[in-house]
């Protein structure tokens, strides 16, 4: 899908959901209407100036504690660096410049968009700079965290709270809520994160980053999946560098984008409840599916071992390479993008009534 075809319509339904925002309770028709009537400015200045100039360029570091007894060597790319606190932060900017470049938008118009958070807060973060509003659609599963992170930059949260009837996810419930959004707002546009390709786009840029620390001797490539904008973005710049570098593609238990089963996943950032229109089948080697419980573990390891406080995707990929690590050859080069900073998860995963609550008593024992 081209960026020309991301300001989708469709017919106009009533959804349930709960809005929440720093000064109400709900979002009514007649607010969402009026966000778009600011005059637009021209000024494109912003795009090369302040914060989001920082977004990008984040540490490489290596880890000698995580698995202490392996023969391999793991790095990690620490994307909680960027200024909005995850890796999302690089296609929220680049689908917005964009968008901005090719007059698809201008600001004072109305971004919608559908996210469990990271990619919320990376448009919010952006939206803020360039003059744009945000309405950000999303579920019970976002933390609370997040929530007041978007109502602190001023984004409209809007809460859907039923899941879609036909699959019982809530993905397609956002999604239907955003198309309605998108009928009854005038100059709103939606970034369609799972379909943009200057979603995956940014990627190449982070990809860059990592074969370029590495003088590209890189064996393994872990990355978490749900739009697969990560994926994507790396498989190509992989490919088209000729780089030697496997990826291993990791999946919630649960999500169906790997053909797997559909389940309840609890654990927000990773999966998906239908496959991406940015996947294609080979863009990875090789997938590895990681339950809820595993991330859990794998987060408070990665915590006990290496003290980085990082979010459930990123302990599915620390889980992820836990179970491969016997496969890795002796001296390999792995490395591992942590996608998230785990004080958004400080109510949920680090909490030890929620893990007990969902999970019983799990041992968060060290890995093996």
């Amino acid at each position: 899908m081209s960026p020309s075809n991301l300001e989708t319509k469709s017919s106009s339904a009533t959804y349930s959901h709960t809005a929440t925002r720093p000064t109400k309770a709900k979002i009514s028709i007649e607010s969402l209407t009026q966000l778009a009537s600011v005059a637009p400015q021209e000024d494109l200045s912003a795009l090369n100036a302040g914060i989001l100039t920082t977004i990008g360029n984040t540490p490489l570091i290596k880890l000698d504690r995580v698995f202490k007894d392996s023969s391999f060597n793991l790095f990690a790319k620490l994307e909680m660096f960027n200024p909005g606190g995850s890796v999302k932060d690089r296609p929220a900017f680049n689908m917005l410049k964009n968008a901005l470049k090719n007059g698809h938008i201008k600001p004072g118009y109305t971004i919608v968009e559908s996210s469990s958070g990271n990619l919320g807060i990376g448009l919010a973060q952006a939206c803020t700079v360039l003059g744009l509003h945000l309405i950000c659609v999303v579920d019970p599963k976002t933390t609370s965290q997040n929530i007041k992170i978007l109502n602190a930059y001023g984004a409209q949260v809007d809460i859907v709270t039923e899941p879609d009837p036909a699959t019982g996810d809530f993905l397609p419930a956002r999604i239907a809520r955003v198309k309605h959004l998108l009928d009854t707002i005038p100059q709103s546009f939606w970034c369609q994160q799972y379909a943009n390709m200057n979603n995956s786009r940014a990627h190449h840029q982070t990809m860059h980053e990592i074969a370029t620390a590495l003088d590209g001797k890189l064996d393994y490539l872990f990355l978490s999946t749900g739009t697969c904008g990560t994926l994507r973005g790396c498989s190509e710049y992989i490919k088209s560098h000729n780089l030697n570098t496997k990826i291993i593609a990791v999946d919630a238990k649960g999500s169906v984008i790997f053909g797997d089963k559909r389940g309840k996943r609890l654990i927000p950032g990773h999966g998906a409840a239908r496959v991406p229109e940015l996947f294609q089948p080979g863009l990875e080697d090789m997938c590895v599916h990681v339950s809820d419980s595993e991330c859990i573990i794998a987060c408070h390891h990665l915590l006990r071992s290496e003290a980085i406080l990082a979010g459930g995707s990123s302990g599915a990929v620390i889980a992820a390479i836990h179970k491969q690590r016997l496969a890795i050859a002796s001296g390999a080069n792995c490395a591992a993008i942590l996608c998230d900073r785990g004080e958004r998860y400080l109510d949920t995963i680090y909490t030890d009534s929620w893990v007990k609550e969902h999970f019983g008593d799990l041992k968060l024992q060290p890995l093996n």
